[in-house]
């Protein structure tokens, strides 16, 4: 503060004390003599004044409100002294700064929002923490559109837990209905103030994706949400393969690779625990990976085809390509399909190549055909024993 400037209220020099706290206390006190005012001075007009309790008060209440009616006024010496001193006292005095604490509270409570250091009223919602490095911005907004499309999380809150965006949340985010609160998993205070303990799901970012030191933070805040019994809520990410084991220990729910283009993965891993696994071994070669095999299809429906894969331990079935290049996933299972290729979940280690697969459909297909002829045989024996007398 500069020399011999002084704040506008001296109350606003106690720092232990939070600033809307100050001002909710001095606005209710306010209240307070307010109300005893218009007391007094209703019991008084009713009094001294030939009127009755109700037109005192509807008296007072006009006075206060600066209408002033004239459908009924004082004529007493002490109904008018009386009066006088309500207005400037209460109308005047009194509601100007109740008003005035009104709106600095307003400013006081959107300048905590944008700064975030609001504490938001919150329940069953979801808590991300930390920031990615890169990015950040348009990682959480494609993760806000993403779990919101699915069903039951169309209008889920969502809460950052962030040092970042010290100035307020890019219009973006805002827009989505994301807020933040400034400050740092591994403090307990930020973890109460986001509610974690009723959160729906806890999001625990890596710092930096490309370091594996940021395991070391990510593992700490695991830890004290672990010692807050919120490890069945929490999906983290970590760098190195090798730390998965220890977030297991803790209890954590998910453990997922940083993969920053696809928060899509992340979303997975939230509403659908497990099925980050399939999805995060479709980008390695590790156990199985999806293979293109360029072959005709033009008499199998897409059940025969998964059938055939399935019977012949090749793989499964995710989609094929038609004539026009275009990837199809998930057909209709009894129309036939007319196509240039497929695209087999297979195992990575032993990838069948394109004759076995030939060879499996071509099985199916004379499978197919035996089993279909032989309900032609059945059918026809049943109509001529029916028709036999």
């Amino acid at each position: 503060m500069l020399r011999n400037r002084f704040p506008l209220n001296a109350e606003h020099e106690k720092s232990k004390i939070p600033m809307g706290g100050l001002i909710r206390k001095r606005a209710k006190n306010l209240f307070m003599v307010l109300i005893a005012l218009l007391t007094t001075h209703i019991l008084i007009i009713w009094a001294v004044e030939e009127l009755t309790l109700f037109e005192s008060l509807w008296m007072t209440m006009t006075t206060i409100a600066t209408v002033g009616y004239g459908d009924f006024a004082p004529v007493t010496y002490i109904g008018r002294i009386s009066t006088i001193l309500f207005i400037f006292v209460g109308a005047i005095t009194l509601m100007t700064l109740i008003v005035s604490d009104f709106i600095e509270y307003r400013f006081y409570r959107r300048e905590r929002i944008l700064t975030g250091r609001w504490i938001y009223n919150m329940n069953n919602h979801i808590v991300i923490i930390n920031t990615p490095k890169h990015g950040g911005t348009t990682y959480f907004m494609r993760f806000a559109t993403q779990i919101r499309a699915v069903q039951g999380y169309e209008s889920i809150p969502i809460m950052l837990l962030t040092r970042e965006f010290p100035s307020g949340l890019p219009a973006e985010l805002s827009d989505l209905g994301i807020v933040h609160y400034h400050g740092s998993g591994f403090d307990p205070e930020a973890l109460k103030a986001v509610h974690a303990g009723s959160a729906k799901h806890i999001v625990v970012l890596a710092a930096d994706e490309s370091d594996p030191h940021s395991d070391s933070l990510t593992f700490d805040i695991s830890h004290r949400l672990g010692e807050l019994n919120l490890g069945q809520k929490t999906t983290v990410e970590c760098v190195t393969d090798a730390n998965r084991s220890r977030y297991k220990e803790l209890g954590v729910r998910a453990v997922i690779r940083p993969v920053r283009t696809y928060p899509e993965i992340m979303v997975r891993s939230v509403v659908a625990p497990g099925s980050e696994k399939v999805l995060e071994d479709m980008f390695n070669y590790e156990q199985d990976h999806p293979h293109r095999y360029d072959l005709e299809l033009d008499d199998l429906n897409w059940a025969d085809i998964v059938s055939a894969l399935i019977r012949h331990g090749i793989g499964t079935a995710l989609a094929y390509i038609n004539h026009d290049d275009e990837v199809i996933c998930h057909p209709a299972i009894t129309k036939e399909i007319e196509g240039k290729g497929l695209i087999v979940l297979v195992k990575s280690n032993d990838t069948p190549d394109l004759a076995v697969v030939e060879e499996a459909l071509e099985r199916y297909r004379k499978f197919m055909e035996k089993w279909r002829n032989m309900q032609e045989n059945a059918t026809i024996t049943t109509s001529s024993n029916t028709t036999t007398p």
